[in-house]
């Protein structure tokens, strides 16, 4: 070592800088491993020095088939790792499935790549980056089967809930209402793209089922192709025209005063005269001698003289007697309230089946609270259904009801209600300089199917648009289009 270290400089002075290194490396491992022999001191050398190169992986050596093999020419076996920790298993996994769905891609890019004369057809490319999500649009009308779903489906709780409280009410076993509930099917939609084998105004004429049977067979005699056809004529069944009423409708007789009171005489005269009768053939006991204090002598006779008071207490308990029988008989023909109220909706309830009467009002002004009261109120109490929408100058008052009952109303709005105490401010009307006088007009009446509306409400609408989604949401926007025509005719005038 001492040899090593005292080797002299170049003759010029200069310091080689080899031995410089290897004196810095003797140092170091004189540092590391104290003072070793000399075989032990070049082993450390010789570590040192591999411990200083750099790291380089060994080269990978490719037979013409593409196989691994070591500088001798013999074949080297791979161990395949295979991955033991979950999270590497999943990315494997998911490799996987990618794979088949990027084989397109890398068949594309081999192919182009194909023709360089510097592509090696056994590397393979790396797997593509994600691609970026593009927006994904619903469908339409996908919603509106949703929905139709839900509703589908809480009608059907509604009818089952309806049938359990039914089987709870009449006693019907668990067995009898699944019944009743599998017998209901679904309503199946028609396809337009689907045809049916035969029309089934076909079908009671033909004999087969299909059309290409009678394509096939042209000659043939029409008894073998067809049947129920004969040579009587089929008068069809006439039917009952839709708006002729199922009871006949009888005119009533007005009598008058004299006419009446004969037609009682003549009633009265007949029951006496079968309650007479009972009496005779033994059939009803004869009724007791009306008496009162004025005909008691003349009807008792001599018993009234022997003992008046007697018989005047008894003429007065028949009196009595008779008194209460009536108040009872009255009493048990009196209506009950209930009864009273149904009478009362009976005569002013009209029968709508065959048409629905509508009449259609528009009023200038309708501010006043007092005369909305009373349209709300008359409307009610004759049953009928509307609407009332209050708008600048066009309010518009809608009413649906029988004949009856639109003539009622008609003659509140058009006679009964003074409109010509409210004027209408000018700002409500475009081309008018000062107040107008405030005023009814009936702008349509007519006969429709059915009603539109339910109970009368008044509503209140802040722009033009707003009161006509309202008749819109009933499917009449027709009025409020012909009110408002209307109005433009009067503000033109």
């Amino acid at each position: 070592m001492s040899s090593l270290a005292s080797n002299p400089p170049h003759s010029n002075g200069a310091v080689d800088p080899k031995k410089e290194r290897l004196a810095q490396l003797q140092a170091q491992i004189q540092a590391r491993f104290g003072t070793p022999t000399i075989n032990n001191q070049l082993n450390a050398f010789n570590n040192l020095i591999q411990e200083k190169k750099p790291s380089k992986p060994a080269p990978l050596i490719l037979d013409s088939e593409g196989r691994t093999v070591d500088a001798e020419g013999n074949e080297v076996k791979l161990i395949k790792r295979v991955p033991t920790l979950k999270a590497n298993i999943r990315v494997q996994k998911k490799d996987e499935i990618i794979k088949p769905v990027t084989k397109g891609i890398d068949t594309r890019l081999n192919n182009d790549e194909a023709s360089s004369s510097f592509f090696d057809q056994r590397l393979q490319l790396k797997m593509p980056v994600r691609a970026r999500k593009g927006l994904v649009f619903h469908e339409k009308g996908k919603f509106e089967a949703m929905a139709e779903t839900i509703r589908k489906k809480a009608k059907l709780e509604l009818l089952q809930k309806g049938i359990s409280e039914h089987s709870k009410k009449y006693g019907i076993s668990q067995q009898a209402r699944l019944t009743m509930l599998n017998s209901i099917e679904p309503k199946k939609e028609e396809k337009l793209d689907e045809h049916p084998d035969i029309e089934w105004w076909d079908a009671c004429i033909l004999k087969k089922e299909t059309y290409e049977w009678y394509l096939e067979n042209k000659d043939q005699a029409p008894e073998d192709k067809f049947e129920n056809i004969t040579h009587l004529i089929e008068h069809p069944m006439q039917m009952r025209p839709p708006t002729e009423p199922l009871k006949p409708i009888l005119l009533p007789a007005f009598l008058t005063t004299k006419e009446r009171k004969k037609l009682r005489r003549q009633n009265r005269r007949e029951a006496l005269k079968e309650k007479q009768e009972r009496v005779r053939l033994g059939l009803d006991p004869p009724p007791e001698p009306k008496v009162k204090m004025s005909n008691m002598m003349r009807v008792l006779g001599s018993t009234a003289v022997q003992d008046p008071t007697k018989v005047e207490g008894f003429v007065r308990e028949q009196v009595a007697r008779r008194k209460r029988e009536h108040e009872e008989s009255n009493a048990a023909r009196k209506l009950t309230d209930e009864q009273r109220k149904e009478k009362r909706i009976r005569r002013i309830k009209e029968d709508t089946t065959l048409g629905v009467h509508v009449s259609v009002y528009r009023v200038l002004n309708l501010s006043n609270p007092t005369k909305k009261f009373k349209i709300e109120t008359n409307a009610k109490q004759l049953m009928m259904t509307g609407i009332a929408v209050l708008y600048k100058n066009i309010n518009i008052v809608v009413v649906e009801g029988g004949p009856k009952q639109q003539k009622k109303y008609r003659r509140l709005m058009m006679n009964r209600i003074n409109w010509s105490e409210d004027a209408v401010p000018k700002e409500f009307c475009e081309n008018a300089s000062d107040e107008v006088e405030n005023k009814c007009v009936l702008v349509w009446q007519g006969t429709v199917k059915e009603r539109s509306f339910g109970e009368f409400k008044i509503k209140v609408s802040p722009n033009e648009s707003f009161a006509r989604e309202l008749f819109k949401n009933h499917g009449v926007s027709n009025y409020f289009d012909l009110a408002f025509s209307v109005s433009i005719l009067d503000n033109d005038d």
